[in-house]
């Protein structure tokens, strides 16, 4: 079967036409054949509201999908909808509408369930979203903090990280539901995240947020430290300098990672930098190890993940834990097109979406 992908993006689209076929082992039905045909569609000069841009951006997919073959499904990314549990949902215009206001914040992705409930409704065939930014399944003992009515939130990067785990989970021969694996993407953000059950049970969350610096956002910081900022910094400027100009680029002056290898061989600055990326990384994979017993696989994504000798030396850190499993890049094209043909092929139901404070 076919289904389209669409993947909307502040100054692209990514797209693809996905050939989706059923497992060849019975034991894993979930282990899907997806063949993708990839596409992209620019719109770097895009402004105004995601009402004022959608017009545009769903012409240029309409254009770009008009001599594909027939689909099945029209499978797009979801948005920040608010809390829900993991899956695939079905997109009703309700959905759209919301998406469309982003109570929860305004990001590209909110366009994704607009447009693949049109192209969806032209075509005669269902709309789909898949894993939302705003999956929250938390256990209750993961959301306490230290500090009365200051709980932790679910905000990682759940599209990717729940494709790579299912993928170790098939790798290690389980479903994905009997698995425990622990996910380290490592991209413009990182978050780890400790999956048992087919649940993201915890995690460090991926913005302002806890867990290892990344190339621009400043992760766990100490307090004490934090709090001088606070007072001596306004929010705005503050949020900024922890979201854009900490990690990497504030310690090195640069994100660039290949820069960075550069430089790592003649810059002992740099160098340390690295090396405590490095053991931050392995820390957090450990402590999320340690969450309802050891994990199947441990499993890093991402583009940091494409630098080879960095990987290296966070698997000698934490190989003795689990298998260490690497799944450079971002799969979330791929992992669109398997939530779209887990409910087409059965082994899954699609959910109904509804507004909620938490699942």
């Amino acid at each position: 079967m076919i289904a389209y992908v669409i993947n909307p993006g502040s100054t692209s689209t990514k797209l693809a036409l996905a050939r989706i076929q059923g497992s060849e082992t019975p034991d894993l039905p979930g282990k899907l054949r997806v063949t993708l045909e990839k596409h992209e569609v620019s719109h770097p000069d895009l402004g105004g509201s995601l009402e004022e841009r959608l017009p545009r951006v769903r012409e240029l997919v309409a254009r770009a999908t008009r001599d594909w073959p027939a689909p099945s499904a029209i499978v797009g990314r979801g948005g920040l909808v608010g809390p829900v549990a993991a899956g695939t949902y079905r997109v009703t215009s309700e959905l759209v509408a919301f998406s469309l206001a982003s109570p929860f914040g305004e990001h590209a992705s909110n366009l994704g369930a607009a447009l693949a409930f049109e192209l969806a409704s032209h075509h005669g065939v269902p709309a789909f979203i898949v894993d939302p930014p705003t999956v929250d399944e938390l256990l209750p003992e993961a959301r306490v903090s230290g500090v009365a009515g200051i709980e932790r939130q679910s905000r990682f990067h759940a599209l990717n990280a729940r494709a790579v785990a299912r993928r170790a989970a098939h790798e290690v021969g389980k479903r994905f539901q009997d698995a425990r694996i622990v996910v380290a993407h490592l991209g413009g953000g990182v978050s780890v995240t400790a999956f048992k059950g087919g649940r993201a049970i915890d995690t460090t969350g991926a913005l302002l947020d806890e867990g290892p610096f990344s190339p621009q956002r400043a992760g766990t910081i100490p307090v004490r430290g934090l709090l001088d900022l606070v007072y001596s910094t306004p929010r705005e400027d503050l949020e900024r300098r922890l979201t854009q100009d900490s990690g990497l680029k504030g310690l090195t002056g640069t994100a660039d990672l290949r820069e960075l290898e550069r430089r790592e061989r003649t810059d002992a600055d740099v160098r340390l930098a690295i090396e405590a990326f490095v053991h931050a990384v392995s820390k957090s994979i450990g402590a999320y190890s340690a969450i309802q017993g050891r994990p199947d696989a441990i499993v890093m994504t991402g583009g940091v993940a494409r630098w080879e000798a960095l990987v290296d030396r966070v698997e000698a850190n934490v190989g003795w834990i689990a298998p260490v499993m690497v799944f450079a890049g971002e799969l979330e094209l791929e992992a669109l097109a398997e939530g779209a043909g887990r409910v087409l092929l059965g082994v899954e139901s699609a959910h109904e979406w509804k507004p909620r404070e938490r699942v």
